[in-house]
Order: structure tokens, then C-alpha cells, then sequence
């Protein structure tokens, strides 16, 4: 069975619809999938803050093995619109179900946690929210929209779901002026009826295309895991499309099966691979790639993003 990992909620399972599967095999994680278990002070005032002010971290929904890390530099991901999902991805840990209604304080209460932790790079994503008439998208604008009245200084992304199906999502979110926009495609296009079956890749790829439509200078980006199962020359392919949607950052990390129920990992690619995908991007004219076992979309973000404006900067000096 698959319990919910977060006592005291009483929820029974986190993941229905995977709880009659049969046990996926468990691999042995390579010597190079290490992390440091949280626990800090400043872990625990970041924990703290998070508790307060009644928010979700993907950090934690998603089991982000960087959250030790991140959270002792009070660099936390807020997910906004609830703790359920109403996709069910064969990779993703995060909780399926039917969702509540949005929150209408949950703005102000982002916008609060951001300014109480200082952050000068903040990250928000979200649950699939498919029951929603514009998919939330007016939910991440008024987000914006809070953060930027508290803390003008701070600069904002967005990782956001793909709004299948949900006409004038897209544009809202990029009408409230974000710094960065993210959308992550996960794996490549043949494993998206096993990996993501609610999602469409080609859909995901014009999306990230939009955005650089409705606004040239925003800047977009995207994330993949390897070691579920794909080829080398599918993800030499998935860059491609990434640039001719004119991606300004990639992100390449591990794949972690989050239970037994969950999509196998297939392989662990080596770091040496790793900075191979990586060096192989940035010749396809990526402003900015991050691959490594342990990168994830949001880790390191508010450094990247400073690298991302110097490497445009640079790109366009005579």
C-alpha cells in the first residue's frame, strides 16, 4: 500500500489509483546519490515559517532530496493550490485526488512567507488543477501580483502546470510579468503515454513557445529526468525541440522512484554523462544548462537566474 507520508493528516492513501499495482523493482542507488539528512536550525526556522503561514512546499510533497540543502539557506519552492493533483504521474509523488477549493488568502500568505525568509528569488509552482476553468491560472497571477506589492525587490518564477485544454490560462500568468517562466516536459516524447499520460509533449513544447510570443524577454525554461528508460539520441531530439521553442535554460536530473508503486528506475547515468548532455546543450545554444544526479528545477534557482541574465547580457555585447 501506499501511505501518506505526512502524519497526522489522516488521509488514508496518497496515491489511489497506484495502490493495486504491482511492486516496480527498487534499485541500488549509485555511490554518487548522496545527500545530507535535514535537520539544522536553520532548516527548522525554515520549516517554521512554511508551518505558520499554512503553506505546501514541493520540497516536501515531492520528496526533493535537496530540501536539507535548500531549506538551511531558507530557499524553499512554494506550491500553491492545494497538496492534490488531479494528474496522476507514474514518477511524481505528489498526492492524487479531487482537490478543495482554492484559497483566496493564499496569495497574501505566500507573499508574507517571502518577505519573513528574505528570499530574493522565489519559485512557485503548483498541482495539475484540471477541475479549474482556467486551470489556475489566474491563481499564479494574483500570487505574483502579492509577492510583487511585499517584496518588489524579489524576483519571481514560475514552474507551472501545462493548462491542456484551458484557453487564456497561459496568457494570464504571463500578463503578471514574471522573471522566469518554467515548464517542465520530464522525459522525453515516447514516454509520455507511461510517464505522463494526462500530458501531451508537443502541447508542453508549444506552450514554452507561447510564452516567448507573448513576451520575448521573459525567460523560459525547462527540466528533464533521465533513467526512466529513454534513449540518447530522444533526448538529443527533446534539446532540439526545446530550441526551436527558444528555451533559454535546460535542467537534466535523476530520476528517484518515490515508492515501489511508483514508474522503476531504469538506470542511474553517471556524472561523467551527465556534463556530456550538458556540454552538448549549451552547443545547441542553451543561454544556460544545469545536469547533474541532483539537479532539480528549482534547486540553485536564484543563482542560475543571476548566471541567466549575465550569459544574455554577454550574448548580446557587439
Amino acid at each position: 500500500m501506499v501511505l501518506d507520508v505526512h502524519a497526522n493528516e489522516g488521509r488514508g492513501l496518497r496515491h489511489p489509483e497506484k495502490a493495486h499495482r504491482p511492486d516496480q523493482p527498487g534499485a541500488q542507488k549509485p555511490d554518487w546519490i548522496r545527500v545530507r539528512a535535514p535537520g539544522s536550525a536553520q532548516w527548522a526556522a525554515t520549516r517554521k515559517i512554511v508551518r505558520d503561514h499554512k503553506l505546501v512546499t514541493v520540497c516536501e510533497e515531492a520528496g526533493c532530496p535537496n530540501i536539507g540543502e535548500c531549506w538551511e539557506k531558507k530557499h524553499a519552492t512554494f506550491m500553491i493550490m492545494g497538496d492534490t493533483c488531479t494528474r496522476a504521474c507514474s514518477f511524481c509523488n505528489v498526492r492524487t485526488g479531487v482537490p478543495g477549493a482554492l484559497d483566496p488568502h493564499e496569495p497574501a500568505h505566500i507573499a508574507e512567507a517571502v518577505a519573513e525568509l528574505g528570499l530574493a528569488h522565489v519559485v512557485i509552482t503548483s498541482v495539475d488543477r484540471d477541475d479549474l476553468e482556467d486551470g489556475g491560472g489566474g491563481h499564479f497571477a494574483r500570487v505574483i501580483a502579492a509577492v510583487r506589492t511585499q517584496s518588489p525587490q524579489t524576483t519571481i518564477e514560475v514552474l507551472t502546470p501545462d493548462f491542456l485544454r484551458k484557453a487564456g490560462a497561459l496568457e494570464k500568468v504571463v500578463a503578471a510579468k514574471p522573471d522566469v517562466f518554467n515548464h517542465n516536459l520530464e522525459t522525453v516524447a515516447s514516454h509520455y503515454p507511461s510517464v505522463r499520460p494526462g500530458a501531451r509533449y508537443f502541447h508542453s513544447m508549444r506552450l514554452l513557445q507561447r510564452v516567448k510570443e507573448l513576451d520575448p524577454s521573459m525567460f523560459t525554461k525547462s527540466g528533464i529526468m533521465l533513467g526512466l528508460g529513454e534513449a540518447h539520441h530522444e533526448v538529443l531530439q527533446l534539446m532540439d525541440d526545446l530550441r526551436s521553442a527558444d528555451v533559454d535554460f535546460l535542467t537534466i536530473g535523476q530520476y528517484l522512484q518515490p515508492t515501489k508503486k511508483h514508474h522503476p528506475v531504469v538506470s542511474f547515468p553517471s556524472p561523467a554523462d551527465f556534463k556530456a548532455l550538458e556540454t552538448i546543450a549549451l552547443a545547441k545554444g542553451f543561454l544556460l544548462v544545469s545536469a547533474s544526479p541532483l539537479t532539480r528545477s528549482s534547486y540553485h534557482a536564484a543563482e542560475d537566474f543571476a548566471k541567466l541574465k549575465a550569459n544574455r547580457a554577454a550574448q548580446r555585447l557587439p
